[in-house]
């Protein structure tokens, strides 16, 4: 049974239509990566930054990193002011953090990382639908031009570099840095969102769209086509498993042109 809608559906997109991504790399100057990246009227600022030192759980001694994310939506980025949470991340904003953060985890070799820790920071600058899954793809390209530039300044090298005194000062070659590189990041992650209206799947949900879906479903893919995650429901409504298999087939056809667009971003960089 399909819900009451709540917004007029209007949209001039294909059913099968993505918005378009664009991108800013280096928006910002302090941090070691940012890239302002745009996908139709949603806007995320995604930034990289190292910290001084591991996450105080780590041992002492570790040779492995860690990755986080945090993510927030800016107060003129809804139609009505959204309020600051000062007081900490509150139930959905955590839950997406976390989502944000498992997502470049699946694709970093933590060990490769070495101790190292990196936050990639998404402030929503403009919701209109599909913000967590914008943030993610857009971490993932902030995440890689960062690990890049620790690999060619020396702060992220090989273990065999690392464990062996002799080769303290020791230079990478570019081959080499392309070879650490996908070691480190061995592959890019993406996400996007799909949703039924009555028994018609749309690719890439927009406000308009998302308040229309009898059922959405973000989904988040890394880019030799594994799943990281796979988040579903049914806005009071149900949904059978045909429906299912075509909402995935329908966000594999997305995914995989945003991991063409990062594949062809960074070959020029």
């Amino acid at each position: 049974m399909a819900k009451l809608k709540g917004t007029p559906l209007d949209s001039n997109r294909d059913k099968k239509e993505m918005r378009t991504p664009e991108v800013e790399l280096d928006f910002t100057n302090n941090a070691l990566a940012s890239v302002l990246y745009r996908q139709g009227n949603t806007v995320v600022l995604a930034c990289a930054t190292k910290a001084p030192s591991l996450p105080r759980w780590f041992p002492r001694d570790a040779t492995r990193g860690w990755v986080n994310a945090e993510y927030s939506l800016m107060p003129g980025s809804t139609d009505s002011r959204f309020r600051r949470e000062r007081q900490g991340a509150k139930g959905r904003t955590m839950e997406i953090e976390r989502l944000i953060a498992r997502s470049l985890r699946g694709v970093v070799n933590l060990d490769e990382l070495g101790p190292l820790s990196l936050t990639v920071d998404c402030d929503i600058l403009n919701a209109d639908g599909g913000t967590r899954c914008a943030s993610i793809t857009a971490a993932s390209i902030a995440l890689r031009l960062a690990i890049r530039r620790l690999i060619k300044s020396g702060d992220c090298l090989p273990l065999e570099h690392r464990l062996d005194s002799e080769k303290e000062n020791y230079k990478l070659t570019d081959e080499e840095m392309k070879t650490h590189e996908n070691n480190v990041m061995n592959h890019d992650v993406a996400a996007i969102s799909v949703g039924l209206i009555g028994d018609d799947v749309y690719l890439d949900l927009d406000y308009v769209l998302d308040s229309n879906a009898d059922v959405d479903m973000n989904v988040i893919m890394t880019s030799n086509g594994e799943f990281v995650e796979i988040q579903g429901t049914g806005e009071e409504s149900t949904f059978s498993g045909e429906q299912l298999s075509r909402l995935i087939d329908m966000s594999k056809l997305g995914i995989s042109k945003l991991h063409e667009f990062q594949s062809n971003l960074f070959k020029d960089i």
